[in-house]
């Protein structure tokens, strides 16, 4: 197959790497001509391509695709989509990303070209403004219209949209999102070293929260509840994989509740380091306020790794209560310092958990299962076009 797959910008997240993985599958698995267009890598996250030179995936820069609104900007990059997908004439466009997506697709469905969304997460949310999640979910609405199927990345985002009557269930799949499972099964194999170099003693319960420093993470939630957990349970370290605009005012919270001792934040670090330091942890905590299925989820638990998680969008179809982890209602500060204490105090549980976890998500998560399930959709609907 020839194939496009569209993306606003190949920062260092999860929906990059899912689509990055599945372009790099296409290649080498299938033999297909793929390209992938995107955006500038704007953000304090990183440029996932330079840190992934090794996947030889052609791409296509479209200097004026990029996440923030902005109508003219926008006309320009539709534009630019309608030229680079008429000069490549591909089978099928695999369009991801809010932005990336309402005009991947809308470019698609003007030339006739076949086109697949992936919802990584949904662009409107509880915790917009009215008026912001009207227009999102209005422009969800329309660009469901002109593609063949969507693909989520669990079925909590099904229910998600047909809820938002964006589009019917039937027109939906959920195709977990990939990844690189073998590192996560060796992740503590260098557990002492890594958590000697963060400065941990052996002693310590280390519970770690792998996410952008950004709105909506639930940072300032994960402090407050750490007050009362340090009380409780001194030996508990918190680890913070990641960077963000948020950073110094979470810095700050630190500092304000006399914290500092049981807080690491690693700043940006590369995707091959996130095994690692997975491996120095001893639970990683989860508290999104909104996210499609967090890769930090199974990754953790392929290590092993207990998870205690806010019970939204796809966290709880890996975090079963006390068979994977445990599930907090959303923004209950309390209820997450109760059961952090709990998975802290209880090593048996951690052990038990942990090993279930892995048992569970091996398999379902692996790249080479994802890309097959995604080109088997692609041949349906170029079937289901030909018929």
């Amino acid at each position: 197959m020839r194939i496009v797959h569209v993306i606003t910008r190949m920062i260092v997240g999860g929906a990059q790497e899912n689509t990055l993985l599945c372009c790099r599958d296409l290649q080498t698995i299938y033999g297909d001509e793929v390209t992938l267009v995107t955006g500038p890598a704007l953000g304090p996250e990183g440029d996932l391509l330079e840190q992934h030179p090794e996947f030889d995936v052609p791409v296509k820069l479209l200097l004026s695709l990029q996440r923030a609104i902005h109508p003219w900007r926008d006309i320009v990059a539709y534009r630019a989509l309608l030229r680079t997908l008429g000069e490549l004439k591909p089978d099928i466009v695999h369009t991801h990303s809010a932005k990336g997506g309402f005009l991947g697709r809308l470019a698609a469905h003007r030339l006739g070209i076949p086109v697949v969304h992936t919802v990584h997460g949904a662009p409107f949310h509880d915790y917009q403004p009215n008026a912001a999640r009207f227009f999102f979910t209005q422009c969800e609405r329309w660009a469901a219209r002109r593609c063949d199927r969507l693909i989520c990345v669990a079925d909590a985002m099904t229910d998600l949209l047909v809820k938002a009557h964006v589009t019917s269930r039937e027109r939906c799949v959920t195709i977990y999102s990939g990844m690189e499972v073998e590192p996560f099964l060796e992740a503590n194999r260098q557990r002492e070293a890594t958590r000697k170099s963060l400065g941990f003693e052996p002693h310590h319960l280390v519970v770690g929260k792998i996410a952008r420093l950004f709105h909506l993470k639930g940072h300032a939630d994960l402090v407050e509840a750490a007050e009362g957990v340090a009380r409780a349970c001194p030996q508990v370290r918190f680890l913070l994989v990641g960077d963000g605009v948020l950073r110094r005012d979470i810095e700050r919270q630190i500092a304000r509740r006399g914290l500092e001792e049981h807080f690491v934040l690693t700043g940006l670090v590369p995707p091959s380091r996130i095994p690692e330091l997975i491996g120095a942890m001893d639970v990683l905590v989860h508290v999104s306020l909104r996210e499609g299925l967090a890769r930090a989820l199974p990754q953790a638990l392929m290590a092993e790794k207990p998870v205690v998680s806010y019970a939204i969008d796809g966290a709880p179809e890996v975090v079963v209560p006390e068979e994977t982890g445990l599930l907090v209602e959303p923004r209950d500060v309390r209820q997450l310092e109760q059961a952090l204490i709990r998975v802290a105090t209880d090593a048996e549980a951690r052990q038990r958990w942990g090993r279930e976890g892995r048992r569970r998500c091996v398999e379902r998560f692996r790249h080479e299962r994802m890309t097959e399930q995604i080109r088997n959709l692609y041949q349906d609907v170029l079937a289901e076009r030909k018929g």
